[in-house]
């Protein structure tokens, strides 16, 4: 897990929301000079819709099921 915070009067602050116990301790790596890089949504990515065309593949999903139960040697 990934929490971006900012550093701010001796306490980090997480930028959003998270779910942990209070109490729960963390260890904190700070990555200095590196700006924080948040993650592409997965529309943008090119492959996103790239099958969908294709009568023979349902769902992403089901098509890769269909994959690990008959793999090609």
């Amino acid at each position: 897990m990934v929490i971006e915070a900012k550093y701010e009067n001796g306490v980090f602050r997480p930028l959003e929301k998270i779910r942990l116990e209070e109490g729960t301790l963390v260890e904190i790596h700070v990555n200095r000079g590196r700006e924080a890089k948040k993650a592409v949504p997965i529309r943008e990515l090119g492959f996103v819709g790239m099958w969908a065309d294709r009568a023979d593949i349902k769902d992403g999903v089901s098509y890769v099921d269909t994959l690990r139960n008959n793999p090609r040697s």
